[in-house]
């Protein structure tokens, strides 16, 4: 209950911004508003995994997108979805991607997180030593191993599901161990004290340029799913709604530049990302990862299903409660009224579902 008032209450603040706010000072821009004259941009704070899946943060920070948008963005590097989490639930940063297996666990806790965006979708990896790769054929084929993974990312999760889908138990038929970290995962998987290691962008393809070998992709075990989703405070979000809308807007400016601009795009990863250019367009670009702003609300409830079937949390929240599509909706519906005929902004309002 507490969320359907929160959601209704957002609808009517974000209605009226965007008659009084975006859709008024847009108006201006176009008429009277002296184009010398800079307007005050608002503090905005997200925070960032140095991966290539980060991507859309990257290009609109960059490419001047946020500024674009009325918003002074600053960003702040983590190392896992673990920390970056605790630093928006405590209010050090207003949003970040985080994996969608860390912000289930998170709210499945009681955190009041609301998911609002969407920013990767798969990403993940098994690796092992060439002469340990070949022992996996199948999921089976993983009973009795020891695999090192990071606690709380999605590929984790995904991993779990599939082997209890399989029949599976992780539980008691492998060995899971968690690290800090995925150069921790790669540095296990190196020394031959874990069988393999489950890892992100850009660790796979770095992984592999190290002497491994990739065994699967998360894409092969659930194809689709969703991973970096947009996190914040519902608390927040209710604070400063039209932020988050301008936010949103200046990320669906990136991912065209991104679709569009590959080689500037790599160059800007790899601002942030410091693996080599080819690595990371491998990754960016090789069909393996996907980089869309949309929440994705129907791929977060299947995660939910998955996260809880799985045994790795036990939940009876309904999550619908803890997803708003609505500030994405509103951002693309602007984007579109500045460019109504550009085809990628119109090709992501047909994907959009509420």
């Amino acid at each position: 209950m507490k969320k359907r008032i929160l959601i209704s209450l957002i609808s009517l603040l974000l209605a009226s911004t965007l008659l009084s706010g975006c859709g008024g000072q847009r108006a201006q821009k176009a008429g009277s508003e002296d184009p010398k004259e800079k307007k005050e941009l608002k503090k905005f704070s997200i925070g960032y995994l140095a991966s290539p899946g980060h991507v859309l943060y990257f290009v609109a920070k960059e490419k001047g997108f946020f500024e674009e948008e009325g918003l002074d963005v600053e960003l702040f590097l983590f190392t896992n979805s673990g920390e970056g989490l605790n630093a928006i639930s405590s209010g050090k940063v207003d949003a970040g991607s985080f994996g969608t297996a860390a912000p289930l666990t998170f709210i499945s806790k009681g955190t009041d997180f609301t998911i609002f965006g969407g920013q990767q979708t798969e990403g993940h990896g098994i690796v092992a030593l060439p002469e340990k790769a070949k022992e996996f054929t199948d999921l089976n084929s993983f009973k009795g191993k020891t695999i090192a993974t990071v606690r709380l990312a999605t590929g984790d999760v995904i991993f779990r599901a599939a082997l209890t889908e399989a029949g599976i138990d992780w539980k008691n038929d492998l060995t899971i161990n968690e690290l800090d970290s995925p150069a921790a995962v790669i540095e296990a998987v190196k020394k031959g004290s874990v069988d393999a290691g489950i890892v992100w962008t850009p660790f796979i393809k770095l992984g592999e340029k190290q002497g491994l070998q990739i065994v699967k992709y998360s894409g092969d075990l659930v194809k689709m799913h969703t991973c970096c989703r947009q996190v914040a405070l519902s608390s927040k979000i209710k604070e400063k709604p039209e932020d988050f809308v301008r936010f949103e807007a200046a990320l669906i400016k990136a991912y065209k530049f991104y679709l569009e601009n590959q080689d500037e795009t790599v160059d800007i990863i790899s601002k942030y990302a410091k693996v080599d250019k080819d690595i990371i367009k491998e990754e960016t670009y090789g069909g393996h990862i996907y980089s869309i702003p949309d929440p994705d609300k129907d791929g977060v409830i299947k995660f939910w299903d998955l996260i809880n079937k799985s045994g790795y949390i036990t939940s009876d929240l309904n999550i619908e409660d803890y997803i708003d599509t609505s500030i994405y909706k509103l951002a693309l519906e602007d984007v579109l009224q500045q460019h109504p005929d550009d085809a990628v902004y119109k090709k992501l309002k047909s994907d959009f579902k509420e």
